[in-house]
């Protein structure tokens, strides 16, 4: 079946600007362009926006380059407490399947899910079961064992409800793609997912995109850091991100004087840790608000270095999404992660940078400071990264994966 009509249910979408919402964008509009027809089913855009897309009026079904988006009005999940969070994401199947009857009418061929929120395996299995099509579950994030992990979540009562709910999506699923060998082997050993029921599909990049982007210098001058050296870390500021750990490397490398760490991005975490850095008085610290996604390759660009950060508490290995983005543009990684996290392997493997655990302070102030020191060698390591990823991360190639594996299911009838 060359010509299927798929559903994308995701909980964001541009013009949210997450690395997650760039490559469901991405994937629909492949798909798209294989002559396939595409729902995005997602949320309405409320978060993580840019200046410009705040003013922007969304309705709630609408074509974007010929993807068909129909969006979900849910209850605040953006700086509320976690309980209010948990019972928004609970929400989230009934609102989405509500919105999605009121809307499609249509045979659907194949559903690919992406998670978390684990709740949305829901909403895929619900309309994968009521057309007898096939169900494609990508885990981006293992819930509730990244919860456990951040010591969100301890009440056992609730631990063992999320599991449960885990154990179904997981066994409800007929296909399930992770990103990384290390969540696979995750699954398969602590989640005993069947082995012939997960694949690992990495998430892409669109090196075309990158390539073309051309960095100007409009970044620097609009933050007034022409001329200096800038580890960036652009996207969400929350609690997984580990960042108090990052100011810390900071307030220990103010020495450094023409060395700037840039947070550019939005999340919960984010005014605590200003108040942070001017309590401190950390002079090498800038918080700025996210950068559009059809200017951000640009920006990225003009950065020197890309920095990467995740709790040590942290026994899944689930890459941060901005690593891709930051092997694309050609900039080296600075990556301190938990010690199971697969990212710290791929920045090796590929020579591309520098990495340490995050609970290792020392070591990252040296590796703070080795950046600086070898700063002439950036470039060289830049262009290994970007050689890595035109190697392991084409869209093309990834797509072709996803789409692979919906046809097969759709060919053999094999549904759970």
């Amino acid at each position: 079946m060359d010509d299927m009509h798929l559903v994308l249910v995701t909980i964001c979408y541009p013009p949210e600007i997450r690395s997650i919402s760039i490559m469901m964008r991405e994937l629909a509009e492949e798909l798209v362009a294989r002559g396939h027809r595409v729902t995005v089913l997602t949320s309405w855009p409320q978060y993580n926006l840019s200046a410009e897309a705040r003013g922007t009026i969304f309705a709630t079904d609408m074509h974007m380059n010929g993807v068909r988006v129909i969006r979900v009005k849910t209850l605040p999940t953006h700086k509320v407490a976690y309980v209010l969070r948990g019972l928004a994401h609970l929400d989230l199947p009934r609102r989405f399947l509500w919105t999605y009857h009121a809307h499609v009418h249509d045979r659907v061929d194949g559903i690919i899910s992406y998670i978390s929120p684990l709740p949305l395996a829901q909403v895929g299995h619900a309309i994968a079961r009521e057309h007898r099509a096939p169900h494609l579950l990508n885990v981006q994030d293992i819930f509730p064992q990244n919860a456990i992990d951040l010591g969100i979540m301890r009440n056992r009562a609730l631990i063992a409800y999320f599991e449960r709910m885990e154990r179904i999506a997981y066994a409800n699923a007929d296909v399930i793609t992770t990103h990384t060998e290390g969540s696979k082997t995750f699954l398969l050993e602590q989640k005993q997912v069947p082995t012939a029921k997960v694949s690992v599909v990495p998430n892409w990049i669109d090196l075309d995109t990158w390539r073309t982007a051309k960095p100007t210098g409009a970044f620097r001058r609009r933050y007034r850091l022409e001329k200096k050296i800038i580890i960036g870390f652009p996207g969400v500021l929350g609690p997984a991100q580990h960042l108090d750990f990052v100011l810390e490397v900071a307030r220990r490398t103010q020495d450094l004087q023409d060395l700037v760490f840039l947070f550019v991005g939005d999340g919960t975490e984010r005014e605590r840790l200003v108040t942070r850095a001017q309590t401190e008085g950390l002079r090498n610290v800038q918080f700025e608000t996210f950068v559009d996604p059809s200017a951000y390759p640009a920006f990225v660009k003009e950065l020197d270095v890309g920095l990467l950060c995740l709790d040590p508490t942290y026994t899944t290995s689930m890459v941060p999404g901005k690593l891709t983005g930051f092997l694309a543009a050609g900039i080296p990684v600075l990556a301190f992660l938990n010690r199971n996290n697969d990212g710290l392997g791929i920045v090796s493997t590929a020579h591309c940078g520098y990495t340490c655990i995050s609970d290792d302070v020392h070591r990252a102030v040296a590796l703070v400071r080795q950046c600086y020191r070898d700063r002439q060698r950036l470039p060289a390591l830049g262009a290994a990264g970007r050689a890595y990823a035109e190697a392991h991360y084409a869209k093309y190639t990834c797509i072709d994966a996803l789409e692979r594996m919906v046809m097969q299911c759709t060919a053999t009838g094999t549904h759970a």
